[in-house]
């Protein structure tokens, strides 16, 4: 059965998140958008971990995901999550980097919980700051339970990133230390997607997810991972995740068939500069201005495309042999806002168009991905049409981001 996951998620608990993200409007907004298995977010924020203790059941005995307990069914399924920030020390360097964290089942969150609680405040945010090394969080998770799944958050972000080219590493060896075999998966952030990922051997062995790290409902499902399971369960995910299978015409049981990404030029940080003088560069444009803004003359801000090409082994366009498809989107209220001229995807005129949509669509990524270029001129605007499928072509205009500004997109 074909499920689309979005592992990555905070609630109303993480700072600089919406306070609508409560269980119960994740799960309303999930059916609009057509993820299945959705993360609950900050399982080790103690208040949010008892919205989960009362709120969630399990969909059935031993499946290690959970559903509301007043939900008239199970189409949305939760999957126990956290992500938390490592700052320490390795190597000569203060490091700072986010690890997502997966549980299998509450009784193991609440016994992690319990230690962290003892020793770590994780009472002051959703995403908890912690003073621990990467090996040390990743053996205490494993000497609860095995099957913890522990990787690390949009990789190649500047700040907080494992590649990060602030504080972060150039090998995954170097951050995970003999732990590094316990790592199976890493998250691309939005910055990068799975090419620009492929161009590393190293990466060849872990498997490539792609997570919305929403901090609103609307962002829900802006990065996405589609398998194809046999069980609906969280071993199901994590022997997927684990031994990095991919759908294909050999193995249809189950697998990564592909990713939903955003278009990595509209990320925050996927070009270098210093968005306070209003400088953005290429790689080259930095490297010809030995990486000083021109105006304040202080370092700039290394982005994603230029950390790729310093780590790189392969030329741009290498295709790992073993690896699921991806497909780049521009979520939907984006799309109608940027049609019809307007400057605020919440507006109340895209939101009127946004819901007639989805009330004739089925869900946003349905429309998205799925719907005939005859079935949506049946159902909305033609320019709306034109726009959703120069979407799917990529044929769009893209003023990239960089030092935490989004890119634009203009149709």
């Amino acid at each position: 059965m074909q499920q689309i996951l979005d592992l990555h998620i905070h609630s109303k608990y993480s700072r600089a998140c919406s306070p609508l993200l409560t269980l119960e409007n994740i799960d309303a907004t999930c059916r609009t958008k057509g993820i299945d298995i959705v993360a609950t977010g900050d399982f080790t924020y103690p208040a949010w971990f008892k919205d989960i203790e009362n709120k969630l059941v399990e969909t059935k005995i031993g499946s290690g995901l959970y559903k509301l307990k007043k939900a008239k069914d199970d189409k949305i399924k939760f999957i126990l999550s956290t992500e938390v920030a490592l700052i320490y020390k390795d190597g000569g360097k203060v490091r700072r980097i986010h690890l997502v964290i997966h549980a299998p089942n509450i009784k193991t969150a609440e016994e992690l919980n319990n230690y962290l609680d003892k020793y770590y405040n994780i009472r002051s945010d959703g995403r908890p700051i912690l003073g621990m090394s990467a090996p040390a969080l990743i053996k205490l998770c494993l000497d609860i339970d095995k099957k913890f799944l522990i990787y690390p958050a949009h990789i190649w972000t500047p700040w907080f990133a494992v590649f990060g080219s602030k504080s972060g590493f150039d090998k995954m060896e170097e951050c995970f230390h003999e732990y590094t075999k316990n790592i199976f998966a890493i998250e691309t952030g939005l910055s990068s997607d799975p090419a620009m990922n492929w161009r590393l051997s190293c990466l060849d062995n872990l498997t490539i997810l792609s997570n919305s790290d929403a901090h609103s409902l609307s962002n829900i499902g802006r990065e996405a991972n589609v398998f194809e399971m046999e069980k609906i369960t969280y071993d199901e995910i994590y022997n997927i995740i684990k031994n990095k299978k991919i759908y294909s015409e050999s193995n249809k049981k189950s697998g990564i068939k592909f990713t939903i990404e955003f278009y990595p030029e509209e990320g925050l940080y996927h070009l270098d500069g210093h968005r306070l003088c209003k400088i953005r560069f290429t790689p080259t444009e930095t490297k010809k201005h030995k990486g000083l803004c021109p105006v304040c003359h202080k370092p700039v801000v290394i982005g994603v495309m230029n950390r790729v090409e310093e780590l790189t082994d392969r030329s741009e366009g290498f295709r790992s042999s073993h690896s699921a498809d991806f497909k780049k989107l521009v979520e939907l209220d984006k799309i109608i806002a940027s049609v019809l001229g307007v400057k605020s995807r919440s507006s109340k005129k895209v939101q009127l168009e946004y819901n007639n949509l989805i009330k004739q669509g089925g869900n946003e990524l349905n429309i998205l991905l799925n719907l005939s270029k005859e079935n949506l001129l049946a159902i909305t605007k033609p320019e709306i049409v034109e726009g959703i499928i120069k979407t799917r072509q990529g044929k769009l205009t893209i003023e990239p981001g960089f030092d935490g500004q989004y890119g634009v997109i203009k149709f």
